[in-house]
């Protein structure tokens, strides 16, 4: 199964280009991102009006789930990058001489990106928005392979932490602001 991970990450690591180096490294950043989710915030206080603190006191649970999880899930299991990969030396591309920490398995970028997709998309009912936030955690799960620095696996790895924790997260303040409503 390693095998399969590593042969697909160098095919889609090989296909760059300098246009798309910088594009995959914006999109990479966690700070660019800071509108959306205030946006997302926004509509949460629309949909739910005094109850908003319902789900809004959920997100940081979310991002200790997903970004404290990932990093747990980093250190338990050990699996280096690609662009830490001895075996790997001279093939993998990276951009700005970024490769981050040793150990890659899971994405916190993808479980980030897939937890805040997974938790707004069924607080907030709009299937334009569910989609945009699923491709736009697809395309930020993406940059990491492009940026070498995770394999595949670990992407998908960090997706299924995210919409666990997102879809668990949303599901309970959808069931607390029902129970609070009657």
């Amino acid at each position: 199964m390693e095998e399969l991970d590593r042969t697909i990450f160098l095919f889609l690591n090989s296909h760059h280009s300098p246009f798309f180096d910088t594009v995959m490294w914006i999109v990479s950043l966690k700070t660019v991102w800071i509108p959306l989710y205030l946006a997302i915030i926004w509509m949460i206080f629309r949909k739910y009006g005094r109850r908003a603190w319902i789900p809004l006191m959920l997100v940081p649970v979310l991002v200790l789930i997903d970004d404290q999880g990932s990093t747990l899930l980093k250190n338990l299991v050990g699996r280096p990058r690609p662009c830490h990969e001895p075996a790997l030396e001279g093939m993998v591309h990276t951009v700005n001489g970024y490769c981050a920490g040793m150990y890659g398995f899971v994405s916190g970028h993808a479980a980030n990106s897939f937890g805040v997709a997974a938790f707004a998309s069924p607080l907030l009912k709009k299937n334009w928005l569910s989609w945009s936030l699923f491709i736009w955690a697809a395309v930020i799960s993406y940059s990491r392979v492009y940026l070498g620095v995770h394999y595949p696996g670990d992407i998908i790895g960090g997706a299924t932490l995210g919409i666990t924790a997102g879809s668990a997260l949303a599901w309970v303040a959808i069931k607390i602001n029902k129970s609070i409503r009657q």
